[in-house]
């Protein structure tokens, strides 16, 4: 997507001479011409989009699995946690931890696993920040939306079954790494993904 805006940028200034062209011989009124170049030009971008294969919507298509399957598997963890499974399950999630959080059925008292949650969060959505030179307005609020829910998830976590919290975690540490991964030069040569303005030879 970011190696398509310069031929996008190139082709809207064509396509908006030919309308321009096109409008005086019909005599268009400016409202009819702007028309006529938005429509070309969401035709133009989807044909580019076809083209390289790399239409927006497949970005977020991981999420819409990703954000019901991270709910369920909250909820079947708290389920088991505070016994609305079986007495029995419960039994092996309050001796099934390990470290400072023995009992999977009790929120983290020291704080630790919400207070690291909210760190790799913070820590995954300063990366993303990073990655955009130019940030418009909107992005800018997603960006801190993204900062703010990453701090009230802390209490929020340290209220919940360690079980919940340390799965969260899990989570997010694994989508760090997948940012991290994806940001080396070495593995995007490995998977070809094609070189951006963005990106950068000394990632880390």
């Amino acid at each position: 997507l970011e190696n398509l805006q310069p031929e996008i940028k190139k082709l809207a200034e064509r396509l908006r001479y030919e309308v321009s062209v096109r409008g005086k011989q019909l005599g268009w009124s400016e409202k009819m011409a702007r028309f006529h170049f938005k429509k070309n030009l969401r035709r133009i971008i989807t044909e580019l989009y076809i083209r390289d294969n790399c239409h927006p919507f497949k970005a977020t298509l991981l999420v819409w699995v990703q954000i019901p399957m991270w709910v369920c598997v909250s909820l079947a963890l708290r389920n088991c946690s505070i016994g609305a499974t079986s007495s029995e399950v419960q039994e092996q999630f309050s001796a099934g931890g390990a470290l400072w959080f023995t009992d999977l059925t009790a929120p983290d008292s020291t704080w630790i696993l919400p207070v690291s949650l909210g760190l790799v969060n913070l820590l995954i959505v300063e990366i993303f920040a990073s990655q955009k030179k130019e940030i418009s307005r909107l992005q800018k609020l997603s960006t801190n939306f993204f900062r703010v829910v990453s701090v009230v998830m802390i209490p929020v976590a340290a209220t919940v079954p360690s079980s919940m919290a340390l799965y969260w975690l899990s989570s997010s540490l694994v989508g760090l790494s997948h940012n991290l991964l994806l940001r080396s030069p070495t593995f995007r040569r490995l998977c070809c993904i094609p070189r951006t303005k963005s990106d950068s030879d000394t990632p880390y």
